[in-house]
């Protein structure tokens, strides 16, 4: 059997997707389109796929990266010149090589066997992928001899009435026999003003040189079908979207809302797991049985463990472990890892952190460079002070320790096997273990600060000051001196009548309280 090499078109700009970006790029449920062929590219020969680029080639290229082999087009000159530049590049292959094209993400690997086993069963120089459809307006006709055999492609602004009568069309979609297909390609002329090659006029070639063409109809049409707008681009991904789902669910998972439900193609689902409303499952994440996923949840390059549940949150590079509890609205980001029975509750966030097994960070805490053994429970409110403004430092919480809420853990910093940390705490050393440690400020209270109430006696330089305290149960001093009050000075025991010009102080005292700051009266001013 020969060898295959399959070429995978892709250098086109879209023009009608109205963008700066490749058109094989957009991306359907998460992925590039044209990652959608190469999968199914690399289901049917051991040898890496070629993927002809030219506009923003390099970002296909580092979009697809090591999965295929890479042939420039630099000018787009049709279909014919980027399979000229493939032969180019195989100098000495003399195998079949299959076309296809970047942007057909249905196409299937099925189909193209199917395809390439009747291409080297009737040893062809050309097999062609057709499909009969009930509206053609847009392909190119087969056509063929009184006797149904293949004599040509015509494309539709060139086709006769009777011509454009004929409901089989040319899918694009080719297997030739390299050493046959090569001197076609050298007869390629140019069909255009702008000086492009068709791939369709090889067949032409080939049947006038008398070479055996074969065509193989396909069983699904819709495989062919691929977005040339916005518009077809949405109608392509909300098929997809079904198709992963159809899969999913055939597998033993239940969707609740399959309208509101987004499921990456890489994602794998362990069966009678939920997804709820509003799901939204990408890159290369592994959802374990009998879960629970959603109701509005994304959850990204994650693993989550047998078991598990996790509703209105966001996941990002994450591992959980088994019956793992996480929401509502908690944020998990990268180097997250939650061990077997953990939880992790409302407005919880966590990076670059492990949770251990039967370990509880229940509400409204941020964890981040931290080692939590198992068994912990992380109170209310409580921060580890990881970021100085120049480095990360890291946590260490051991086995059985009890955090109480409020807590600051500033970083670095260790807290010690079933050690208790008091509520309010802000950590800078070392928790002994077994220990109980408070570190907050001592509390007091403070009297608020006296007032002053003035009044003028009416043809003297005399005024009246009362002074009155709001916090109860006061002892007031004061003292015209400029000396500063204290219970040493003279008593407040009523009204006071002080010249102009007076500088009044005066200080309220109360048992086991802080006294008041100083207030400073001038008097007439």
């Amino acid at each position: 059997m020969s060898e295959l090499r399959v070429a995978i078109l892709a250098a086109g700009k879209g023009t009608r997707m109205k963008s700066d970006h490749p058109k094989v790029l957009f991306p359907l449920c998460g992925v590039p389109m044209v990652q959608f062929v190469l999968w199914e590219a690399a289901q049917l020969s051991p040898l890496k796929p070629m993927v002809v680029i030219g506009y923003q080639g390099e970002q296909v290229a580092a979009a697809l990266g090591e999965q295929a082999e890479y042939v420039w087009q630099r000018e787009q000159l049709g279909t014919g010149d980027a399979v000229k530049k493939v032969c180019a590049e195989l100098p000495e292959f003399s195998g079949d090589l299959l076309v296809l094209y970047g942007d057909t993400p249905f196409i299937s690997a099925a189909s193209l066997r199917a395809m390439l086993e009747v291409h080297r069963s009737q040893r062809a120089a050309a097999t062609v992928l057709t499909a009969e459809l009930p509206d053609p307006t847009g392909y190119g006709r087969i056509l063929r001899s009184p006797e149904g055999v293949l004599t040509g492609i015509v494309e539709e602004k060139d086709a006769s009435p009777d011509q454009k009568s004929i409901r089989e069309v040319n899918t694009g979609i080719y297997c030739f026999s390299v050493p046959q297909l090569r001197p076609a390609l050298a007869a390629l002329q140019p069909q255009n003003t702008q000086g492009e090659y068709y791939l369709t006029d090889v067949i032409g070639f080939l049947a006038a040189a008398g070479q055996a063409l074969a065509t193989v109809k396909s069983e699904h049409p819709e495989e062919i079908m691929g977005p040339n707008d916005r518009k077809a681009l949405a109608r392509t991904e909300a098929k997809m979207r079904q198709k992963i789902l159809d899969r999913i669910m055939e597998a033993g998972v239940t969707v609740i809302d399959p309208a509101n439900t987004y499921i990456d193609p890489r994602v794998t689902i362990g069966r009678d797991t939920t997804l709820y409303p509003g799901v939204i499952l990408m890159g290369e994440t592994k959802i374990g049985a009998n879960c629970r996923i959603g109701p509005y949840t994304q959850i990204t390059s994650s693993v989550v463990g047998e078991g598990s549940h996790v509703y209105f949150s966001i996941l990002t590079d994450v591992t959980l472990g088994k019956k793992v509890e996480v929401g509502p609205y908690a944020h998990l980001r990268p180097g997250t890892k939650v061990a077997d029975q953990g939880k992790v509750g409302g407005f919880v966030e966590i990076k670059n952190s492990t949770v251990g097994m039967n370990s509880k960070v229940p509400h409204l805490s941020y964890i981040g460079d931290t080692t939590i053994g198992a068994g912990v429970n992380i109170g209310a409110g409580t921060i580890t002070c990881n970021y100085d403004g120049d480095k990360k430092w890291p946590t260490v919480i051991e086995d059985g320790a009890f955090i109480g809420s409020n807590t600051n853990l500033v970083a670095p910093v260790r807290v010690g096997e079933q050690a208790l940390v008091g509520a309010g705490s802000t950590i800078t050393r070392e928790v002994p273990a077994y220990s109980v440690t408070v570190a907050r400020a001592h509390q007091t209270s403070k009297v608020m600060p006296p007032v002053f109430h003035v009044e003028t006696v009416a043809g003297e330089k005399v005024y009246r000051v009362m002074i009155d305290c709001p916090t109860p149960e006061v002892r007031l001093y004061y003292s015209t001196d400029g000396q500063e009050p204290t219970e040493e000075s003279l008593s407040y025991q009523g009204q006071l009548c002080l010249e102009e010009g007076t500088v009044l102080k005066a200080k309220a005292f109360k048992d086991g309280w802080l006294p008041s700051k100083t207030r400073i009266l001038k008097v007439g001013e």
